[in-house]
């Protein structure tokens, strides 16, 4: 009884938050100002009409009628006619979650094949109006293009978060299941508005406690506050568990006794959780134990666990981030040596997730890969919304051009139709199952992200992840329309700067393609001197600066790493002339004086890059300041104050590495580079200055 009273809950927070803290997300509903908008959006909106296939109520629904009603009266101070029909025809090829909208005179009516896509449709039509947007433009026919569209939710038992950046963990164990915060629910239905439809609330570098019974009942509480949302919830699976919690003496993925007991355990998560969505797993992985401990293979221990899930039509995504120190070969190829003999050998209710890249959601990377290379295996394209290498919540990076260019890279697989999107969707190679998964930047912070403006990477990848082909433009636009304003001003403000912002950050930490050379363990300052311990964990691995110049060869002089790519997409960067600047030091060992495409020799345009990012940095101080007055104080301070802070950050980054790249170079700085602040030394005796214990309250 306790779980369907929580069911039913609901907590509209539009009213109960302080109006600009940021807790609202992009859910604010603030009243349209403009009197002959809201007239025309009353008499457009005066009835909705939600058409479902029985016509009848459901949680779900009421969720969307109780949506439209707080968003209708915010924006309008007006309520609406909400009515629940049957539906007489509902059109082909929407599939579970997909809606039909119809604006018509002085209704709207959407139409879905399951509830939540009549709840998708109302956080739509409220979108719209929003923005500010006739209704009358309203998309005829939505339906997301990847089936499964996840949040992992790097949370510990402690609650602390790994590469959390807001604050603890949301989820309260030692009051669970008896008490259900509300945040819960307000977390629920933000996803909800972006289409997401499943969680992952606990570390992939997992605990097998999770597993028990008594944390099962906790998890069933949350379980039962997101069904309503669309939301199912999957766990992470320690593959020890069955020895540390289950007594056994072995996990042989091919032990009788220990395929009988993940068989019992998806049983009792199933009693538990009855829509329960499978299993997460990262085996043998920087640590963590898997099959090849005992001499099996990946698709040996996806398959156990897939097997034991399958009758319930549960799923099991098994991670690709693969490399082992006591390996000699480049770390780059290691995931791809490892998964690409197993193509077609998964079980079909398995999807392998690949990292956007082959290192390790570095500021830019080229495409992993394994995309392209597995066509008989179902994909899951695996990005950060936390900015654990981008500066954590203490700087602005907006990381949708960062995902539409992996999303966009084209494999040049000679099959026609495979870029990284089509293939993650399952549309290349026709595969059954789709996914993508998005590392949350979500805490306890009042403004859930860390700072007023990370908030819009958890926006861009919801609405990525619904429809992949959105401009990283249109995207910013929205969420500047939704949560700050609908002055043009305002808008073309915080839309350059989001836009220009992931640039930035490459171009102050790591650009031309070096990559890895931050602080150690923390990964938000600069650390290219960090040595010593195991190579894959330092800098001097990836940078190979020396006298004679820097930059990683993978070309076939060196690792070959791009013999792992298709022939063509290996041309467009094999050759030092012809490669992108943008990878160049990612792919080449170059010297200090080779020249570039710009006329600058490689020296100059690595410092040229550092300047750049600081200037980028000091010209949005300026653009924000311009909008004084335009703004309320409380963000508005706010993002000042992360801004100059991330100044500091860009001018530290840019001291710290041009002076010690020219302890190699023996070249000075060029003209319009600014001298560093401090000697090196100075710098890398900084304690770990970018560390998010360190974060200033002022930029939450």
């Amino acid at each position: 009884m306790r779980r369907l009273v929580v069911a039913f809950a609901l907590v509209i927070t539009v009213g109960l938050a302080r109006a600009d803290d940021g807790y609202r997300l992009w859910l604010r509903y603030d009243p349209i100002a403009d009197a002959k908008l809201r007239a025309t959006y009353i008499a457009e909106a005066k009835k909705i009409i939600l058409f479902t296939p029985t016509g009848a109520d459901s949680p779900t629904l009421a969720l969307a009628k109780a949506e439209l009603t707080a968003g209708i009266r915010g924006l309008l101070s007006a309520d609406p006619e909400i009515i629940v029909r049957p539906a007489v025809k509902i059109e082909d090829g929407l599939g579970d979650d997909g809606f039909v909208l119809h604006p018509r005179n002085d209704r709207v009516e959407i139409t879905a094949p399951r509830d939540i896509g009549a709840l998708y449709g109302a956080f739509a039509v409220l979108r719209q109006m929003q923005e500010q947007r006739p209704i009358g433009d309203l998309p005829y026919t939505n339906r997301p293009k990847i089936q499964r569209r996840m949040l992992n939710h790097w949370d510990n038992l402690d609650r602390s978060v790994e590469r959390g950046y807001a604050g603890q963990s949301l989820w309260e164990w030692d009051r669970l299941p008896a008490e259900i915060n509300p945040r819960y629910r307000d977390y629920a239905r933000a996803c909800a508005s972006l289409g997401l439809n499943g969680v992952v609330p606990v570390n992939v570098n997992a605990n097998a406690q999770f597993l028990t019974a008594r944390y099962l009942e906790k998890i069933a509480a949350l379980a039962d506050v997101f069904r309503p949302y669309g939301i199912r919830l999957y766990l992470t699976a320690r593959f020890s568990a069955p020895v540390e919690i289950g007594g056994l003496k072995t996990a042989d993925p091919l032990d009788a006794g220990l395929i009988a007991w993940w068989h019992d355990k998806a049983a009792e998560i199933y009693r538990a959780i009855p829509d329960f969505g499978g299993f997460l797993v990262k085996a043998n992985s920087e640590g963590q134990p898997g099959p090849q401990n005992y001499g099996r293979t990946h698709a040996d221990g996806a398959n156990l666990l897939a097997n034991a899930v399958a009758s319930r039509g549960g799923i099991v995504i098994w991670r690709a981030f693969v490399y082992d120190a006591n390996i000699p070969d480049d770390r780059h190829k290691q995931a791809y040596t490892e998964f690409e003999p197993l193509d077609g050998k998964f079980r079909d209710n398995v999807i392998v997730q690949v990292k956007n890249g082959p290192i390790d959601f570095m500021p830019r990377e080229p495409f992993h890969p394994l995309f392209g290379a597995m066509t008989h295996t179902s994909l899951a394209l695996e990005l950060q919304i936390t900015q654990e290498y981008l500066g954590g919540s203490s700087q602005l990076a907006f990381l949708a051009p960062l995902w539409k260019e992996v999303l966009d890279a084209d494999t040049a697989r000679p099959e026609t139709g495979t870029t990284v999107a089509q293939i993650v969707d399952g549309s290349a190679y026709r595969h059954r199952l789709s996914a993508v998964a998005g590392v949350a930047n979500t805490g306890t912070d009042r403004n859930w992200c860390g700072n007023q403006l990370a908030a819009a990477n958890w926006y861009a990848y919801g609405r990525l992840a619904w429809d992949h082909s959105l401009t990283a433009a249109a995207i910013a636009d929205e969420w500047t329309r939704q949560t700050f304003s609908n002055d043009p001003r305002v808008v073309q403000t915080i839309t350059t700067m989001l836009l220009a912002s992931r640039e930035a950050v490459v171009n102050y930490s790591m650009p031309l393609g070096l990559h890895h050379i931050m602080a150690r363990n923390h990964h938000q300052g600069p650390g290219p001197w960090v040595a010593g311990g195991r190579a894959d964990w330092t800098s001097l691995y990836y940078h190979r600066a020396d006298e004679n110049g820097i930059g990683f060869d993978r070309t076939k002089t060196g690792s070959n790493a791009l013999g792992q790519y298709a022939p063509d997409a290996a041309r467009l960067w094999s050759d030092p002339a012809k490669c992108s600047d943008e990878f160049l030091l990612w792919f080449h060992h170059l010297p200090w004086d080779y020249r570039m495409r710009s006329g600058q020799i490689l020296w100059d345009e690595i410092c040229l890059h550092y300047q750049r990012g600081v200037d980028t940095v000091r010209g949005w101080q300026k653009s924000w300041n311009a909008l004084a007055g335009t703004i309320d104080d409380e963000r508005f301070q706010s993002v000042q104050a992360l801004l100059a802070r991330q100044e500091r950050e860009a001018r530290i980054w840019r001291d710290a590495c041009t002076q010690y790249f020219a302890t190699f170079s023996k070249r000075p700085l060029p003209a319009g580079v600014e001298p560093p602040e401090h000697p090196l030394a100075y710098y890398r005796r900084l304690p770990a200055p970018f560390a998010a214990a360190d974060k200033d309250s002022a930029a939450k």
